[in-house]
């Protein structure tokens, strides 16, 4: 395990909860690019999904996927059975799935046990299953790599988005500690995306918010899943001697 540079990802497999999501397919786009094998894990099964598999670079590298929920750990172990079976290793793990839900400012009577449990439990504790589960073959790989996505919530207060600010700021913790937990086997990076063109987690999305919301921001643009997806590969490729890292792309909005 020297953690040098690479040219390329060929010989590895990458793991990808939410992988049909913006971020999850971008990533997944990039990694099949780079010769990475691309399994997606999604809670259901839709004709669009196996069409996204398809249209994956580097089809003679048969990626495919697992329907899997990530709060149920049964799940996760079936699907961590199938990769070791049909994969025989994963390498990288992406932790794209997560939810969210929009109350009414001010409103915590909206904001139910419920709500505030469903978030909590799929964008913190599922997340923190996943790892778990994968963990015994991302060591076998001896150079695992774990990517999880947070959010610019995690910094900034909110009035609408309470429960999900804190599954988020949890996460970015949660990064941390584990690496040290999983050093020196495996390294876990969390990336922090800032608003995006194409949102898909539930929020509230006003009339012509992007053009709004891109005067807000130093670099004037609004990022995407590209964006994203080409920091992951960074940090799977070229910058091999961090962990525990929480990166920032949001062009310069919470610096």
């Amino acid at each position: 395990m020297i953690f040098e540079k690479l040219n390329n990802l060929e010989g590895k497999v990458a793991v990808i909860t939410g992988g049909a999501g913006q971020v999850g397919y971008a990533t997944a786009i990039r990694l099949a690019e780079q010769k990475c094998r691309v399994i997606i894990l999604t809670r259901k099964e839709t004709i669009e999904l196996q069409e996204k598999i398809n249209l994956l670079p580097n089809k003679e590298l048969k990626h495919f996927y697992i329907i899997s929920d990530i709060t149920d750990t049964n799940s996760l172990k079936y699907a961590a059975e199938k990769v070791k079976i049909k994969a025989k290793r994963c390498d990288i793990l992406i932790n794209s799935a997560g939810i969210n839900k929009s109350i009414k400012s001010f409103n915590l009577e909206e904001l139910t046990d419920e709500i505030f449990d469903n978030i909590v439990i799929t964008n913190l504790r599922g997340v923190y299953s996943t790892i778990k589960t994968f963990v015994p073959i991302l060591k076998e790989s001896n150079d695992g790599l774990i990517i999880n996505i947070s959010s610019t919530a995690a910094e900034r207060s909110s009035e609408n988005n309470l429960a999900y600010s804190a599954s988020k700021a949890g996460l970015n913790h949660l990064t941390k500690c584990l690496s040290r937990v999983l050093a020196p086997n495996i390294r876990i990076i969390g990336i922090v995306s800032g608003y995006m063109k194409k949102r898909t987690s539930g929020l509230i999305k006003e009339e012509n918010m992007d053009e709004k919301m891109s005067q807000l921001i130093p670099l004037k643009r609004i990022g995407d899943g590209d964006d994203i997806a080409n920091t992951i590969i960074s940090y799977a490729t070229n910058i091999r001697l961090a962990t525990g890292n929480i990166v920032v792309i949001d062009g310069g909005k919470t610096a």
